[in-house]
């Protein structure tokens, strides 16, 4: 018999050790904290296991990788879409995924329509929790795409 825990085992381990630390460094504020794990590049079988310890909140970067763990895996799963968004995939991103919880960040007013012909096109009855970046500095943006408004939000 193997004394090397499995993954699935050390994942729920971690996550209690992690959510404990939180509690502890946030329970003198009184202050409600929220755990979203970075779950790209994992498998579905590591984030079930995540999911089976107690977590919900999970944040994916790519919209193809999203979509599919959004479809094999428990559909109360809270999924937050962190990293660029390209206008060109918000609205496949908002209607594939429905139970996409928050987009983390929004940039362009573009974004935001395409985001929301997505909720719409998809049905969803939850409104989308969207960050929006706002350039408070003046500083000229970097362009990521060509096609996106030359005003940010």
């Amino acid at each position: 018999m193997s004394t090397i825990p499995r993954t699935q085992d050390r994942i729920g381990a971690n996550l209690h050790s992690i959510l404990s630390a939180i509690k502890s460094a946030s329970s003198p504020y009184q202050r409600p904290v929220r755990l979203v794990a970075v779950s790209k590049l994992f498998p579905p079988e590591d984030i079930q296991a995540a999911y089976d310890a107690g977590q919900r909140h999970f944040g994916e970067n790519y919209i193809q990788e999203l979509a599919g763990k959004a479809s094999a895996l428990p559909n109360d799963i809270k999924w937050h879409f962190i990293g660029a968004l390209q206008s060109n995939k918000c609205k496949a991103l908002a209607e594939k995924v429905p139970n996409l919880w928050c987009v983390e960040t929004v940039d362009s007013r573009k974004k935001a329509h395409l985001l929301e012909a997505g909720t719409v096109a998809g049905g969803r009855e939850e409104s989308l929790r969207v960050f929006i970046q706002v350039n408070t500095s003046g500083e000229e943006r970097m362009p990521l795409e060509y096609d996106d408004d030359v005003n940010p939000v």
